[in-house]
């Protein structure tokens, strides 16, 4: 708190009767802290990164996430950037300050239509000449492949049954090598659209307020993350078990929105990509249960799940949903509902 008072002093921006609120230690990236009171309407949010999802050092990540929110805030659903203090003494990787939203979590699956929409207008975006520095790969599902069969390297030491084991490698067998894309097909996605990173304004609004892994992909992932089992339950906010019938008409719904683009992904590519959404969603669960017992990286390198960086509540929380998500039943679970699925189209 000292810190973060200092620095933002230090830049040019001292409290000026404001008052620093840290918040409940919900995530595994990031501290928050509200700048509330003065005259701002609404005030700021000051977001202290823990570590870089992306696997970057603390300069290069603060940059990313600058990006980041610049690039998504003209879809009118997510906070605007204000302004970012740079990685030094005081915050070693930075902070960015943003639009705090006045808003409540997300209700579903009667909020699934304002989060579509929001995911939509993101998702209709144009792009830009320069995307760098955002995450911009040739070919986005060999990407997602690399990414997935990286951390399936976790799995052998995850502790996971012999049934959860067999009944992973079996979906992994399934994913194509390839997927036909069209060139309109990539857009501005989140990457991290799961319903705890959305907020509800009293206006009905649907705001993503995290974002920090933003990349120009495939928009099927942040419906797949939207909607899967393992982001519904994820958060104690708004958790809630969907129904296939709910999932048909979230998706029809993005379609609808999409139709007046000259083109956009198909059911088949949709639900090939939630296949692999998953299956990434899975394999983090294995690198999570690895890499949280490691010591605090002191160099504020890259990336850095461990546990001593969060409280013990929230550590408790996550070790619970990665215990569930691996077990076999739920993995059968959203096995079987993915040929469900597949076969509404």
């Amino acid at each position: 708190m000292i810190a973060l008072e200092h620095s933002l002093a230090r830049h040019g921006r001292p409290l000026s009767g404001h008052r620093l609120e840290p918040l409940a230690d919900t995530g595994l990236a990031h501290w928050h802290v509200r700048l509330a009171g003065g005259s701002d309407k609404g005030g700021w949010l000051a977001r202290l990164p823990k570590q870089s999802q992306m696997g970057l050092d603390a300069a290069s990540n603060l940059a990313y996430q600058v990006a980041c929110f610049d690039r998504a805030q003209a879809s009118g659903h997510t906070p605007r950037l204000d302004d970012w203090l740079p990685c030094d003494d005081l915050l070693p990787r930075g902070a960015l300050v943003v639009e705090a939203i006045d808003g409540r979590p997300a209700s579903l699956p009667s909020d699934l239509p304002a989060l579509t929409s929001a995911l939509a207008s993101l998702h209709r975006l144009p792009l830009p000449d320069q995307r760098a520095p955002l995450a911009s790969p040739v070919d986005p599902w060999r990407e997602m492949l690399d990414e997935i069969a990286t951390q399936a390297r976790f799995l052998p030491g995850a502790g996971l049954s012999r049934t959860s084991t067999a009944l992973i490698e079996q979906a992994l067998a399934q994913l194509p090598q390839r997927l036909r894309i069209a060139d309109d097909e990539i857009r501005l996605i989140s990457f991290d659209a799961h319903p705890g990173n959305f907020l509800i304004t009293p206006h009905g609004r649907a705001v993503l307020v995290d974002l920090e892994k933003c990349r120009y992909s495939l928009p099927g992932f942040d419906l797949a993350h939207l909607s899967l089992y393992t982001s519904t339950t994820w958060d104690l906010n708004s958790r809630a078990v969907l129904f296939v019938e709910d999932l048909v008409a979230l998706y029809r719904r993005w379609q609808e929105l999409m139709a007046e683009d000259s083109h956009h992904s198909d059911w088949s590519t949709l639900i090939t990509c939630r296949r692999a959404m998953w299956l990434w969603s899975l394999t983090w669960c294995a690198k999570w249960r690895a890499q949280q017992r490691r010591q605090v990286d002191r160099q504020h390198s890259g990336e850095d799940w461990s546990a001593q960086l969060s409280d013990h509540a929230l550590i408790a929380h996550v070790a619970d949903r990665v215990d569930h998500y691996l077990s076999a039943p739920i993995i059968r679970r959203v096995a079987d509902e993915l040929e469900e699925l597949a076969r509404a189209g």
